[in-house]
């Protein structure tokens, strides 16, 4: 099995492809896909109120996942009902269990079924270390729920996005967003997979050789306190700055590098101008994400900082 093999991707990185729409639009297309067991996707049109089935659109027809076929739930119970809604409009992935004709006028299909073969190829398979691709489906303050393959949900906790201090994952990611996350340990007993993102955006030398002192540079205030203001330079690097009214957090900010020390993993920052519109700062990796497999260590803090901030994965 490939890490990233696209039958396993997060629901929509397919739909546009051409071999599904060559199943989905193709004379026996269906057919073909049911024989070969190839796991497809179509946009949700509609839920119906009568039964919670939802109607696909499938290019040149259309299909039906019944309630019972919507998804996998935790320990392969059912998904809820609110699960099914949110589907409406949204890219679904699906096996194709019977063809138009066989049990109605439209072709039966199964998310449900998509997920497990998803689960047993892939998802049970991950160790942690392993970097994953996935795709922000929700977000609330303490965290961001990512789809890590066929609709299969896990989350990324609001203190695993990044080692700068943010008051929501909002402030670095929007729904819809593909990102890349690290499987950080699994629920033996539920199958939960529960993943962290900081380790993808560099360690602490890395994203301070992206600045020198006395330079002038953007940043964001993410924290206020008595004893001074911490402002992000970049999601793993942040400076302090001495405290003035009037700043809040997420004000975006200009700052003065007036010094970097390593080994005390600090940066000192003179605040200079505040406000003049929304600033985000893009997400980096510091590595080649699409392609590496697995990190099996990873260590933020410089090796002549005597505080020592690392995970380790195996």
């Amino acid at each position: 099995m490939k890490m990233k093999d696209i039958r396993y991707l997060p629901e929509g990185a397919r739909l546009n492809t051409t071999e599904n729409k060559f199943y989905t639009n193709a004379e026996n297309g269906l057919a073909k896909a049911r024989a070969a067991g190839a796991i497809l996707e179509g946009r949700a049109l509609e839920c119906s109120p009568r039964d919670m089935s939802l109607l696909v659109d499938l290019g040149g027809s259309f299909g039906v996942i019944p309630r019972g076929e919507a998804g996998r739930g935790e320990g392969g119970a059912p998904v809820r009902d609110i699960a099914v809604i949110t589907r409406v409009s949204r890219a679904v992935c699906f096996k194709v269990i019977a063809l138009p004709g066989e049990r109605g006028p439209y072709a039966v299909l199964s998310r449900r079924a998509a997920q497990d073969e998803c689960e047993e190829n892939y998802l049970s398979r991950l160790l942690p270390g392993d970097v994953i691709p996935a795709a922000v489906t929700h977000i609330e303050p303490f965290g961001a729920f990512v789809d890590i393959g066929c609709g299969v949900v896990s989350l990324l906790t609001v203190d695993t996005v990044s080692v700068s201090r943010i008051a929501s994952p909002a402030d670095r990611f929007s729904v819809g967003d593909a990102v890349s996350a690290v499987v950080r340990s699994r629920d033996p007993e539920t199958g939960r997979i529960f993943l962290t993102h900081r380790e993808l955006l560099g360690t602490w030398e890395e994203n301070a050789r992206e600045i020198k002192p006395s330079a002038t540079v953007r940043g964001i205030v993410r924290s206020v306190e008595s004893y001074g203001i911490f402002v992000e330079l970049f999601p793993n690097l942040a400076g302090l700055a001495e405290y003035k009214e009037g700043v809040v957090p997420g004000d975006p900010c200009a700052v003065f590098i007036k010094s970097i020390i390593p080994e005390k993993m600090k940066v000192k920052l003179v605040l200079v101008d505040c406000g003049g519109g929304e600033v985000r700062i893009p997400v980096r990796y510091y590595l080649d994400a699409e392609n590496t497999r697995r990190i099996d260590r990873w260590r933020y803090s410089p090796a002549c900082c005597s505080r020592v901030i690392e995970t380790v994965f195996s």
